[in-house]
């Protein structure tokens, strides 16, 4: 029995890259190993092949790539993955160019062998991505690598166009210039595998070919080929057919087709990623009932041909017809998807694990095995169809395939655990195939996102571990982030484009749509201030980037009918609110981190560049709804009724977005961490409530953020009014994205000089720049006003760095005083636990700005004529700040004046009367 390969064998570095790189590489080889479902169809119409002719050529590929998978993962065990995948996508380039030098059916079927050679890389990617990682972290990361199989996605999005264009030729070029860029790149930017250098290093020969077949005796590796024939050798033929299945049963053009087609192939690519995680965390054997389980129910309801009835009625004959929708189809077929791609990462769990010096020879056969699946079972759909005359023939053959694989496994299961009871039976391997070589070795090999060990503020820890696991949590915190904020602020670009389109509202309805998000936002932050410590940053990141679905889709439906009721369009944005309630989670999970130190910019990039996302709003939407980005699927433009005329498609302001929501999503609940030391219930939480400062810094907060939120939501609608001459949208999104930057890029001026004194003359800035624009405003000076405008945008952005910078040292130096008695690690925890808690509570009160400003913008018009009085409220505010900023924190005997002149550190007690 071979010893699994433990964590600290596959060596952290270049295990990203490589696993980055592989599951890049194994993308584009897959979109060329499918690519005669596309350009095979022009192929077919060419020559004037038969349903069986057209199912063999589109298979034969499938074929060579399953046949050379053994041979390929033996060589990739013998001599390493890294240069055997170069070769491999080298020569599968040369064979995809010599295709357009085809010209009848025998040769197109001698190319069509060439170009499988590209699918033969899956063997080899296996075993080279296995070899970084340790058993616990296997199923997650081969599951990422899986998801390459969305290269079939890729060839029906974009192969369409191309061939509609310029012809299939055309195509073949593109992707094989696609793999030649893709070899170069691998081999320039990834490392031999970790056994493959050790070898090397210690002068070693690889073992022989015999001694990579002998674990080929075992039966257990036969029953796992069995079940991957249906998850994967099912996809794949599937990929390939569906494309002239939706044009044979629904008329549909190529370019459709093979848009609906990739409703089936991406998530039966992506969700492979899941299926590893949930393989690592439930087991391989509940995730391939569930996948068989569910492909059995779909098959059945998607192999149901259409039918009609004649029965006989008491009053006559009662006619009807069971024929299954394009929609529903679509959806079956997406559900499909999805457990198939589960079932995939479920059946290679175990591969690496029991079997860690053979991936390739196993996982080669298993693919080998399963890619034969995607060369017989097309052809097979193809000679149904001529035999039975049957459009769902096809579907048929699945759901026996798929009942045969349930059966067989259920029943070899029921068999083992009959032999075993008690602890035994925990000690049992998740799948009957793997019980011969299942040892001791082998039991409780799971994988947590879980830190047990947190300690950023040790030195030695943080420099070898923290960092690099706090830096891509943050790199994944952003993104999400960003996207909130897109979707919290998207009604401030809609809303002045409503009237264009028929939508008859009044300027005061139109600013209550632009500041009902700013209600929604700030109100869900009070709760999502608490929900990290509650459920954890992981979990609640990915449910909340997820909840920015609804507003984003109900915004692009409810957008393309001018007879859309107002009272939809406040419900709609009241829910971009979810995207202002992320905020408060985001940075509450970023802060717990980080070290002091470094806290202070590490809230301000993910603030920073997350505020970002206003700007980009700002910027995108004006340009997507001048265009159809997503043809059918996106619906019909609305045709402008001022003067200019025209069309618009305002429904991609909600559409543009989704695609990254469901990516963002993916990538929290895969990439990042819960910290342990990080939970607490609410009750312990709301501490913060009996905490002053706490109260003191939501009134900071709100002249910082609350500013820059409220004038980011107000501003391209006030210009509009003011400033009807000029098209202030295309200058709008500069004023958050100078926010937005200031932030990002000067949180190290608040961790070198000190929060408090940086806030002050924050304010003092923002006092003068709403004088600005009063005075520019009054001289009808767009130029000043503007200006004026950017200048508090940028102090805003400054400010807001720099009050996030004041609440760790505040809550650090006050614990002192709270908690005298206790430990430093104990003070320290808790003031980390009630900083986070207070972050996010300040930034929830502040987001309320989101709604005032604009709000008191549209009042002050209605009232005045003007906005004059609403930005003299705005003064007087500001001055308030400054007098509380100084009298508290900065003047002398303040909290953090001995700090911020490093007089004291955070942790030494203090005498400050000012508490």
């Amino acid at each position: 029995m071979q010893r699994p390969m433990s964590v600290q064998e596959a060596g952290p570095e270049g295990r990203g890259m490589a696993l980055g790189m592989s599951t890049l590489a194994f993308t584009v080889c897959f979109a060329v190993w499918t690519i005669f479902s596309i350009i095979g169809i022009q192929i077919k119409k060419d020559l004037g092949l038969t349903d069986t002719q057209f199912g063999l050529l589109v298979g034969t590929p499938i074929l060579t790539g399953s046949l050379i998978r053994l041979i390929l993962g033996i060589w990739a065990d013998q001599y390493g993955g890294r240069v055997v995948y170069v070769g491999v996508m080298l020569a599968a380039a040369v064979a995809t160019w010599l295709l357009t030098f085809a010209y009848d059916y025998p040769t197109f079927l001698l190319a069509a062998l060439g170009v499988g050679i590209a699918g033969g890389s899956f063997a080899v990617g296996i075993a080279y991505v296995s070899r970084w990682y340790g058993p616990g972290k296997q199923g997650t990361a081969l599951g990422i690598f899986g998801a390459g199989n969305v290269g079939a996605a890729v060839t029906k999005f974009v192969a369409p166009f191309i061939m509609v264009a310029y012809g299939w030729k055309a195509v073949a070029d593109i992707w094989a210039i696609a793999l030649v860029i893709m070899a170069l790149a691998f081999w320039l930017f990834t490392k031999d595998d970790p056994q493959v250098a050790a070898r090397r290093k210690a002068g070693t020969k690889p073992e022989p070919i015999s001694a990579m077949l002998e674990p080929l005796r075992n039966i257990q590796v036969w029953r796992f080929s069995l079940y991957y024939f249906f998850v994967f050798g099912g996809f794949v033929a599937l990929a390939l057919w569906l494309p002239r299945y939706l044009i044979g049963v629904y008329g549909l053009d190529i370019t459709t087709a093979g848009m609906i087609g990739a409703a089936y192939s991406v998530p039966a690519s992506l969700f492979r990623i899941y299926g590893g995680v949930l393989s690592d965390k439930f087991g391989a054997r509940r995730v391939m009932y569930w996948t068989f389980g569910v492909s059995v129910a779909a098959c059945f309801v998607m192999s149901y041909p259409p039918t009609q009835y004649v029965v006989k009625g008491i009053t006559g004959p009662i006619s009807f017809t069971l024929e299954m929708g394009l929609i529903p189809f679509t959806v079956v077929a997406f559900v499909l998807g999805f457990f198939m791609s589960l079932g995939k990462a479920a059946v290679y769990k175990h591969i690496p694990v029991y079997y860690p010096k053979h991936v390739g020879a196993v996982g080669g056969v298993v693919g080998l095995v399963g890619g034969l699946g995607g060369f017989v079972l097309p052809i097979a759909f193809g000679a149904l169809n001529d035999l039975t005359g049957v459009w769902t023939s096809c579907f048929m053959l699945l759901f026996l395939v798929a009942a045969i694989s349930l059966v067989w496994m259920h029943v070899s299961i029921r068999a083992m655990e009959r032999e075993a009871a008690g602890e035994a039976l925990d000690r049992l391997p998740e799948l009957p195939e793997m019980r011969e070589i299942h040892g001791p070795e082998h039991v409780g090999k799971l994988s947590g996102k879980t830190l047990e060990d947190w300690r950023p503020e040790d030195k030695t820890f943080w420099e070898q571990t923290g960092r690099r696991i706090a830096r891509r949590n943050l790199a994944i915190s952003i993104p999400a982030l960003l996207l909130s904020f897109a979707v919290w602020m998207v009604w401030s670009v809609v809303v002045a484009k409503l009237p264009s389109i028929g939508f008859r509202y009044t300027t005061d309805q139109l600013f209550w749509l632009a500041s009902l998000p700013g209600i929604t936002g700030a109100t869900l932050r009070i709760f999502y201030s608490f929900t990290v410590p509650i459920f954890g940053g992981r979990l609640w990141t990915t449910l909340a980037t997820w909840s920015l679905m609804i507003p984003a889709v109900g915004v692009g439906y409810a957008v393309q009918n001018p007879a859309t009721p107002y009272w939809i369009f406040l419900v709609l944005a009241l829910l971009c609110g979810f995207g202002g309630g992320n905020f408060a989670s985001s940075m509450s999970n970023i802060s717990f981190f980080f070290p002091k130190a470094e806290k202070g910019n590490a809230l301000a990039l993910n603030a920073g560049l997350g505020n970002l996302g206003v700007s980009v709003v700002q910027f995108v939407v004006p340009m997507v709804i001048t265009a159809g980005v997503f043809g059918w699927l996106g619906g019909a433009p609305q045709p402008v009724t001022d003067a200019g005329g025209g069309k618009l498609w305002l429904q991609n302001a909600g559409f543009i977005w989704v695609p990254f929501i469901a990516a963002s999503a993916f990538a929290a609940w895969f990439g990042m961490n819960d910290i342990a030391s990080a939970k607490a219930s609410f009750a312990e939480q709301s501490v913060i409530f009996q905490r002053r400062h706490n109260w003191i810094m939501c009134w900071l907060y709100t002249g910082t953020f609350g500013s820059f939120i409220g004038y980011s939501a107000g501003f391209p609608l006030l210009a509009k009014t003011q400033f009807p001459e000029i098209n202030a949208l295309q200058y709008a999104f500069l004023g958050p994205l100078v926010g937005a930057l200031s932030r990002s890029l000067t949180g190290w001026v608040a961790d070198r000089w000190g929060g408090g004194r940086v806030t002050f003359w924050v304010f003092v800035v923002m006092a003068l720049g709403a004088l600005g624009v009063v005075h520019f405003l009054g001289e009808k000076n767009f130029t000043g006003f503007f200006a004026m405008f950017l200048l508090l945008f940028f102090a805003s952005g400054v400010g807001n760095a720099s009050t996030f910078q004041m609440i760790p040292a505040i809550m650090r130096k006050d614990m002192d005083r709270l908690m005298p008695g206790a430990s430093a690690d104990t003070r320290r925890m808790q003031s980390d636990k009630e900083s986070a808690a207070i972050i996010g509570f300040t930034s929830a009160i502040a987001a309320y700005g989101a709604f005032f400003i604009p709000k008191s913008f549209g009042s002050s018009i209605a009232m005045t004529g003007g906005a004059s009085f609403a930005l003299y409220g705005f003064l007087i505010f500001y001055l308030s700040c400054i007098a509380i900023t100084w009298f508290f924190y900065t003047r002398r005997g303040g909290l953090l004046f001995d700090i911020e002149r490093g007089r004291a550190s955070v942790s030494a007690p203090s005498i400050s009367p000012a508490r």
